[in-house]
């Protein structure tokens, strides 16, 4: 190669800079600073850039002993900062920013754009870039290509640009840099031999495929297989209700076959960075080449209809008890979007909280994950749990299934739940009715 980049890599003198400090740009940092680089995080939130230089984490699967032992000393590894200048220290510079929809189901670029704008301010020759975060097939080379070579620099030449998805999954234990593949793609063949060198010092297994986009597509794979499948098993789990069949029971027995079955489950919707957004990235770009992608769409309104339906059946339970949402009290149990962790985005959980309120219902949450979470403009806090407490409660929701729960003081004292996880296998109360979703 006719830079040294590929040598400071080598020999870990390469300096990098991860751009956004969230759920994915922070492990990634750290995980550099493990493997004895040199890391630069940036970030325009700057309560973030405090805590990490303060060495506290916010990141459930990053602790702040994780980040303590590499901020401070002669050696440290680890600084924060709002100051995009420093991407000019950088030989590695890593896109980790969000990519959410807008109002009307788009994407929303503008993290990516104004990402790619700093860097290429500061841009110089023999620089590594690569985009991690999610997106539609062609950003990289239609998007970030155009505005890095917008000067007399030329990627393969001048710099080297790859896309590498992000395959991050909070609250994963078993899954990590360690045994997680990593895909790479680059705009070059000596892009993708460098960016697989540089991901090759963390991850223990570097994939490289034959362009950017073929990664981009391979990341909405993924994410959208997930998506169709759950929304599959909520459209069978409403049917079940309907007949009387135990949609858990029916899955179990399914997963005793040892080939051409794969299990997902039921719940009150798809939550998360990934799931309830990657599916229309794809079919908005679709429409680009005039064609239609139906069956991802239709997934993707089944599993958004889902908060609906847990109020619906919640109305109807109540109904049979001789109440109405107005007036009641109901608990939501977890508004994390899945189980033992603090990651609240696009979480269903807040939907049905909304659902229930604009019902008139009298709304209380608790979750030991999160203490306290923003809705509408307004901060709720998560409350205690006493047995008095529980008694006064009309119905109670358990929408996230954390192992912290104490189902068995739950059933004792509340006289309905809707239970959306199956988390509740015995029944240790008769008094206590359990809805399965």
């Amino acid at each position: 190669m006719p830079h040294d980049i590929s040598r400071k890599i080598a020999k870990k003198q390469a300096v990098v800079s991860i751009i956004g400090l969230g759920y994915v740009g922070l492990p990634l940092a750290v995980a550099f600073a493990d493997a004895g680089f040199k890391v630069i995080g940036l970030d325009l939130n700057g309560e973030r850039v405090d805590e990490v230089n303060k060495g506290k984490s916010y990141i459930i699967d990053v602790s702040d002993d994780n980040i303590k032992k590499h901020i401070s000393g002669k050696n440290r590894r680890l600084l924060a900062s709002k100051d995009f200048s420093l991407l000019s220290q950088a030989d590695v510079l890593c896109i980790c920013v969000p990519t959410p929809l807008d109002i009307n189901k788009k994407p929303d670029m503008s993290c990516v754009v104004s990402a790619t704008r700093q860097i290429a301010q500061y841009l110089k020759e023999g620089q590594l870039v690569v985009l991690e975060s999610t997106t539609y097939p062609g950003t990289t080379e239609g998007l970030v290509l155009p505005c890095l070579q917008s000067g007399k620099m030329r990627a393969g030449r001048d710099f080297y640009l790859a896309f590498s998805p992000e395959r991050i999954d909070p609250g994963n234990n078993k899954f990590n840099f360690n045994n997680v593949p990593k895909i790479v793609g680059g705009i070059t063949k000596n892009c993708t031999r460098l960016a697989c060198a540089f991901y090759s010092m963390v991850y223990s297994k570097v994939l490289p495929v034959s362009s950017p986009q073929v990664a981009e597509m391979e990341k909405l794979l993924e994410n959208i297989f997930r998506n169709v499948n759950i929304a599959l098993v909520n459209e069978m789990a409403l049917l079940c209700r309907k007949m009387g069949i135990n949609i858990w029971e029916v899955i179990e027995a399914a997963n005793s076959k040892p080939y051409g079955f794969m299990p997902f489950y039921p719940g009150p919707g798809v939550g998360g960075h990934c799931i309830p957004v990657d599916p229309f990235y794809l079919s908005w770009k679709a429409k680009e080449y005039d064609t239609y992608t139906r069956f991802i769409e239709l997934a993707g309104e089944i599993n958004d209809e889902m908060p609906k339906q847990v109020v619906n059946i919640t109305q109807e339970s109540m109904n049979i008890e001789g109440k109405c949402i107005n007036g009641s009290k109901f608990l939501v149990l977890g508004v994390a979007y899945k189980k033992d962790i603090n990651d609240v985005r696009e979480s269903p959980a807040l939907k049905i909280i909304n659902l229930l309120k604009e019902q008139g219902g009298v709304v209380f949450y608790h979750d030991p994950c999160v203490p306290f979470v923003n809705l509408n403009g307004d901060t709720l806090k998560s409350c205690k749990l006493s047995d008095g407490f529980l008694t006064k409660i009309d119905c109670a929701l358990l929408l996230t299934d954390h192992s912290r729960f104490d189902y068995d003081s739950l059933c004792r004292n509340l006289s309905l739940v809707i239970d959306t996880r199956n988390a509740i296998k015995k029944q240790t109360n008769s008094k206590c009715k359990i809805i399965k979703l």
